[in-house]
């Protein structure tokens, strides 16, 4: 226990040094926000699959989805790797940070306005980016809190929600993304190390792979055939939420536009892309293994109340697996990825309210300096509510972010893509997608439905709306023309 705590404290030591740095290097509101546009790629790399994955991919989607799933958890992993990273980069990257120069924007909801000529889209985008965003990181807390929980024995919840979040905006009111930027490269390693260490030690408590698959064979044989027991739509939905939302994920999106030239894009393509596959996929294969772990015997802490608290799965797998002496590289390796997620939701949601909202509506000619100074105030306020959200814990981790992930994803996709990849997109196009995604999302989430299948379905039809909405008023056009 002793030195769980010495470990952490210098931890947290380095991350507040390294925030001190980048407050001395941090001059103007686009130092804060994108590390003044000159971020290397191996820095955009990391960063990028730093903030993809965190406790709500180690804690909640993978618990979740490999008890439910078992080995097909893995499809998840696999394809957030190839099109939520691969595929992003490849096709959007260059083009996000060509157009925001073109354009001269740094944010997506300045996009958003200027490739569509609406300012009302601009507040509207704004207003959703900082709503959604705070279950997002709400969900990350809670994740971390519930890793806490286990580490350090005696702790209580509340204690170390509230820890994070005030260690979360020390770490982000001192130094801002390029600080952050460098600390990736930091996490990237610490998490790299992290999962293997996790992966083998996993195999082999099990006793190796044959006899792993055989118990979850016994279990259900479902466990172990290509697509698990929820079935073929369930895991859809699941594998569509999380790798197709990136491409218009704001806090995503937000790396490209700091990114420095085309020739870091070429480099960081393959450099996300392998870390993406090896975290994604570890962490879904172990997960899958918690149903040969973890029963009412081994861990009846899960299973308080009659039912599976799915939230606490890998929490204690990881501490059954685990050796003592190694547990700690396990706690820094939730906390580096947390740490970056919830960096760059924390810059992206106080950019919708201090550069999209407040400069752009309220006060445009408000100093580089009081917006910086802004950034920072609305950077404390957002987390004190994320962690508002992380104490009340209204839903699971993958609910909650199915929430986010969803309400973004449908009122985003269609107008970024289709508004960067043609030039026929128009502003009825885009707010008919951002409308009827967003509406379709909601809608079906209160009627029942899951928050990944809601989430999906607005996805969708966001894609779907866009193109068809615009092509109809551009014949119009043509038409009174």
């Amino acid at each position: 226990m002793g030195i769980r705590v010495l470990v952490i404290i210098l931890y947290a030591l380095v991350i507040i040094f390294f925030g001190i740095m980048g407050l001395k290097k941090t001059r103007t509101f686009s130092d804060f926000f994108l590390g003044g546009g000159k971020v290397g790629p191996w820095m955009t790399a990391f960063s990028y699959g730093t903030a993809y994955f965190s406790a709500v991919v180690f804690i909640g989607f993978a618990g979740k989805v490999g008890w439910g799933f078992g080995y097909s958890a893995v499809w998840v992993g696999l394809f957030n790797g190839l099109v939520g990273v691969f595929c992003v980069w490849a096709f959007m990257a260059w083009r996000i940070r060509k157009m925001s120069s073109e354009l001269g924007v740094s944010t997506m909801s300045e996009f958003l306005e200027k490739r569509y000529n609406s300012r009302p889209l601009k507040l509207v985008a704004s207003l959703i980016i900082f709503v959604f965003l705070i279950p997002y990181s709400g969900a990350v807390f809670i994740g971390l809190s519930y890793l806490f929980k286990t580490s350090f024995p005696g702790i209580e919840y509340w204690h170390a929600v509230v820890f994070m979040g005030a260690f979360t905006g020390l770490y982000i009111v001192l130094g801002g993304y390029k600080s952050m930027a460098v600390l990736d490269m930091f996490f990237g390693m610490v998490m790299t190390a992290g999962v293997i260490i996790l992966l083998v030690f996993t195999i082999g408590k099990a006793g190796g792979m044959a006899n792993l698959t055989e118990g979850l064979r016994a279990v259900d044989p479902r466990l172990t055939a290509p697509v698990g027991p929820p079935g073929f739509r369930a895991l859809f939905s699941l594998i569509f939420l999380t790798s197709a939302a990136p491409f218009a994920m704001p806090q995503l999106m937000q790396k490209f536009f700091a990114i420095k030239d085309r020739k870091a894009v070429k480099t960081g393509i393959a450099a996300s892309t392998i870390f993406a596959l090896l975290i994604g996929c570890i962490a879904y294969f172990v997960g899958s293994t918690t149903r040969f772990f973890i029963n009412p015997e081994t861990a009846p802490e899960v299973f308080l109340g009659g039912r599976v608290n799915v939230d606490a799965l890998m929490p204690s797998l990881m501490s059954m697996v685990i050796p003592e002496s190694l547990f700690i590289i396990i706690l820094i390796l939730i906390l580096s990825a947390s740490m970056s997620t919830l960096a760059a939701l924390v810059l992206v949601s106080s950019s919708s309210l201090v550069k999209d909202l407040y400069a752009g509506f309220i006060n445009k000619e408000a100093g580089d300096k009081n917006l910086t100074g802004l950034m920072r105030i609305a950077s404390v306020f957002f987390i004190i509510l994320s962690v508002i959200i992380a104490l009340i814990k209204p839903d699971t981790i993958v609910a909650i972010l199915g929430i986010s992930w969803g309400a973004i994803g449908s009122a985003f996709l269609g107008p970024v893509v289709w508004g960067l990849f043609t030039k026929f997109a128009n502003k009825y196009g885009a707010w008919a997608s951002a409308v009827a995604g967003l509406g379709v999302t909601t809608g079906m989430y209160f009627s029942g439905f899951s928050s990944p299948e809601a989430g999906t379905a607005g996805m969708l039809v966001s894609l779907a709306v866009n193109p068809a909405v615009s092509l109809i008023f551009r014949k119009k056009s043509l038409k009174n023309s």
